[in-house]
Formats: structure tokens, sequence, C-alpha cells
């Protein structure tokens, strides 16, 4: 499947319609979608039509929006109204929420073609903890996508899709992007609104944006961003054209080199020497590099290991099968609470739960919370520190290539590993792109630009500078 802005150009020159378009999505779906498991649910063929000729009347009468006509996806954390929403867990696999999020109802007329496989609750980072199943890399059907937006990476990466929404709380759009070799997109904390996508860690969950190239990002970016009366975290800050001029490129930017990064530990040598490769491309391209320093960022980490499981202990302490979901069968109400639980929730969310209560517990909340609360603090003062003397950083989006599916599951600190070069960024609430730059191991990788708040504008153009050197360096679909 083409990209968006290229589909945008072929529906409104009537080169293709809608429905046409909508029905290339549904076979590519058909034809692949046993071997990926991108997706939790399907909208159905009937419903997926209806909306795509509605769609296309709007363009009929041109009153057609950015996004109209265009085949997407969403992550199963966004609520949709009539349409299973489960978070890729058992606890929630018959709800159907009765309204649709923020950031869906403003890709106005784009088709929904589907909810996409995550790790359940948004906790992990390869798309094998859901309740459904693990999602496939299309690149190499052994090995994993990323996680936790791995169904979205691998739907857009496969052409199922033309782009696709997901979250990023420690890395979940960009890591799956860099392993499935498409762009992600996580933008500042609060530009895009939360409301109807379910929690996780509130304080650094973000909307971001899958898709094929960064002008298609750009171009989502540009209808999701925005205050949202609806979720108080979304400030009143002006929202840019984040296309126009992208393609003004790096000549006289400042690209800091974080000193912390090179020489981070448990990084593959081939993503190293990749990174070193873009340093040398990004200042052949005008720019200036610019060593930097983040003390405080080594113990991102910890920090996050902290702050992201106390958090969801109590976003998750709402589920006890009463209001969602249905409720086991047992003797007393206490009973009832700890039996949906058990049978509800997946390894991984019991244990960043039970994690998170410890570190909230009384004794402990000093030494654990508060004490990591105060060390974000630190890690964001470096980033600001930082981005006052560079206009942007560069940093790798993985330390390896994707792994073998099963092969991290029984060694959480090993999967958490996956996170070093996201979760800093996550932490300062900063906006941040991971752009593909080839091929290792014959596998996709990518690299992060990350700017400060609400610097998506100069994050985009130098992604887009970066995106056309490497432009047909791509490895071999396997479906």
């Amino acid at each position: 499947m083409d990209n968006v802005l290229e589909l945008r150009a072929q529906l409104d020159a009537g080169t293709i319609s809608a429905v046409e378009l909508a029905e290339q999505s549904l076979k590519r779906i058909a034809d692949t979608e046993d071997q990926l498991n991108s997706f939790i649910t399907e909208v159905q063929k009937d419903v997926v039509l209806e909306k795509a000729a509605h769609a296309q009347k709007e363009i009929d009468n041109e009153h057609q929006g950015p996004l109209t006509g265009i085949p997407f996806a969403v992550k199963d954390l966004f609520c949709t109204h009539g349409i299973n929403t489960t978070a890729g867990s058992k606890i929630l696999q018959e709800y159907v929420p009765p309204y649709s999020s923020t950031a869906v109802t403003k890709c106005g007329d784009a088709v929904l073609m589907g909810k996409t496989n995550m790790d359940e609750f948004a906790l992990g980072s390869s798309t094998e903890r859901s309740a459904f199943g693990p999602t496939h890399n299309p690149f190499d059907l052994e090995r994993v996508p990323g996680g936790t937006s791995g169904g979205s990476a691998a739907a857009v990466a496969s052409g199922q899709v033309a782009f696709a929404l997901g979250t990023d709380t420690g890395g979940s759009v960009r890591q799956p992007a860099a392993f499935c070799g498409v762009v992600g997109l996580k933008p500042t904390y609060g530009r895009i609104s939360r409301y109807g996508v379910i929690a996780a860690a509130s304080s650094l969950d973000t909307v971001g944006v899958l898709a094929r190239t960064v002008s298609d990002s750009a171009l989502v970016l540009n209808q999701l961003a925005g205050m949202d009366p609806l979720d108080t975290t979304t400030p009143d800050v002006p929202v840019e054209d984040y296309l126009a001029g992208i393609d003004q490129g790096v000549k006289g930017m400042r690209i800091g080199i974080p000193k912390e990064f090179r020489v981070a530990k448990g990084v593959d040598p081939e993503i190293s020497k990749r990174y070193e490769e873009v340093m040398a491309i990004v200042q052949g391209l005008g720019a200036e590099i610019v060593d930097v320093e983040l003390p405080h960022v080594e113990y991102s980490l910890a920090t996050f290991y902290i702050l992201n499981p106390s958090e969801v202990s109590s976003n998750l302490g709402r589920y006890d099968g009463m209001q969602y979901g249905a409720p086991a069968t047992a003797e007393t109400l206490d009973q009832v609470f700890m039996k949906t639980r058990e049978l509800g929730f997946g390894p991984e969310v019991k244990r960043r739960i039970m994690v998170g209560a410890f570190c909230l517990s009384s004794g402990y909340y000093d030494a654990y919370y508060k004490k990591a609360q105060q060390v974000r603090t630190l890690i964001r003062q470096d980033f600001d520190t930082a981005l006052q003397s560079v206009d942007l950083l560069l940093a790798p989006t993985s330390p390896f290539v994707p792994f073998k599916i099963g092969e991290r599951t029984d060694d959480p600190l090993a999967m958490y590993a996956a996170d070093i070069f996201t979760v800093p960024i996550s932490l300062a609430g900063l906006p941040a792109i991971s752009v593909p730059t080839g091929v290792v191991q014959n596998l996709p990788v990518g690299m992060q630009l990350i700017g400060p708040q609400f610097g998506e504008k100069a994050v985009l153009q130098a992604s887009y500078a970066l995106e056309q050197q490497f432009i047909g360096q791509q490895a071999t679909l396997a479906v």
C-alpha cells in the first residue's frame, strides 16, 4: 500500500476510490493476518465498505479532509464506539466502549480497519505479552515486532493499512517502528489528547503515530494535535503546520550526541557502527555535530521501572470484574476481586502491580517512589540543559535488532534493556521520532531524533532529511 500523501493524491484525482482502497486493505489483511496476528479485532467487511462509501461521497462533494478515505488501524488501547477494546487483556475481552477516544474521532473520515495487537495494558517491549497471542515481525516471522504497539507497526510495515495510532509510554511507538522499518513519532507529552485511551502510566502515556514516511507522520499529527477540554494534560499551545517546510533540511542545525548513549552497555556493535554512520551523514547534510552530556540518564531505567509500575498499580485497581469485564465466581466479594484479577491479568501485569504496590506502600514510598520522582526531575533538567546548546539530539532507537519470539520472555530485566534509549525521553516528556536507517543483519534498524518540548516541527524537518538518505534501503518482507 502506498503512503498517505500518495493515496490522498490518488483519491482526490479519482484514480482510485475509497471503496477500492478499502477493498485492497481488506485483501492484504486477509492474505497476511494468519502469519502476522497484527489485529485483535478486525472491523466487519460490510462496516468498512459502508464507511468507505461515505468517505467517497465526501470526496465527490469536495468536503474531504486530509485523511478521508485512508485505511488505518488503532492500537487496542483506544476506545472505539461499538467496537471491542481489550487493551490486549482477558479482563477486558468483552468490553465495548460507548464512545470513541478523541484521537480516533479526530481521524475523521479515515476508514478504520481494526484494533491492533499489543502487550497487555501496554506493558512490555515485544507484543508477546498479549492475551491474544504474539504479533510476528513482517520481515522475519520468527522475530518480535517490538512493543507495545507491535500490532500497529506490523500492520503499517506489511501494507495492511496506510497508518496506525499507537501509544508510547517508554518507547512503545518508537521501538516497534525501528523493529518494523517504519516511522514512529512520539510527540511532546500532552500534544495529543489521551481522552478515551486506557491508562497505563498516566504521567508518561503519549499518543503516537506509526506511518511509512516522515511526511505522513506530520500530516497525521496536524490532525491530532491540540488542546482538548476533555484532557487537562493538553496545554493551550498553538498547533503548527508540521508538514509545511518539512523539506528544508538540517543545514545550520546543531545536533547533539549524548556521551552516555555512545558508551551505553549492551549495545550491538553493528548498531553502534550505524549510529556513527548516521552522525557522519547528518554532518554531511550541513548540520554541526556537538557532544553533550546527560549525567543522570544512566538512572533512567531504574527510575522508569519504579514510576511506571507505581502508576500501573494505581490505574489497574479499577479492574475488579464489577464495571468492566465479567466477574469470576466466588463465595465472597474479596474472593471475586482476587479471582477475577488472577484469571484476567497476565504475568507481566501482575509483576508490575506487585512492584508498584510495594513502591507506594507505607515505609517504602519515600525510598522508592519519591526518590524516583526526584531523579526524574534531574533527568528532565539534563535534557533541558543539553537542548539549550543544540537544536536536537540524535540517538539509536534500540540497542539491538529485533530478537526472536520467546528469547527474552523468561528474563524481565533482559526485556527491559530494550528500552535504554527510549525511556529517558519519555521521562522528560519530549518529542522524538524513530526513522528507518537501513538494514543490519538483514533486519530493519532505526535512529531517533529528539527535540525540546513542543519542538515537533524541527524534529520532523531533520527526520525528513535523514529519511531521504535511506530510501530504498529496506529489508525484504516475509509476507
